[in-house]
């Protein structure tokens, strides 16, 4: 299994960025999947997840309505649309291969993430 994040960055308070993640190493349309970001000294925090069809996600409440999962079940590739970017959404975000194909699933391999700077 290998999961490549791409799409970090710098950005303004505001802003907007998509994240990528590249799958690889296994049936990819046959499981959720799931983003988690770690802010500078803090801990690991569950952002969003969707399903193995795409058709079920799920936001933590601090970004709903401001970043948006999808997923190309064609290409291997899951992404997440990061729009009114706050400073409190400075962190490195990873994602997640989860261990079925339920939204919720425990998550079993991860990717080595990518850094999202929100900043004026």
């Amino acid at each position: 299994v290998q999961l490549v994040e791409s799409g970090g960055g710098l950005v303004q308070p505001g802003g907007s960025l998509r994240l990528s993640c590249a799958a690889s190493g296994f049936t990819f349309s046959s499981f959720a999947m799931t983003w988690v970001r770690q802010a500078p000294g803090k801990g690991l925090e569950w952002v969003s997840a969707i399903g193995a069809s795409g058709s079920i996600t799920d936001y933590v409440n601090s970004v709903s309505g401001r970043f948006t999962i999808s997923r190309d079940n064609a290409k291997n590739t899951l992404d997440l649309q990061l729009n009114s970017l706050k400073p409190e959404d400075t962190a490195v975000y990873y994602c997640a291969k989860g261990g079925s194909n339920w939204v919720h699933a425990a998550m079993d391999y991860w990717g080595k993430g990518t850094l999202v700077t929100v900043s004026s």
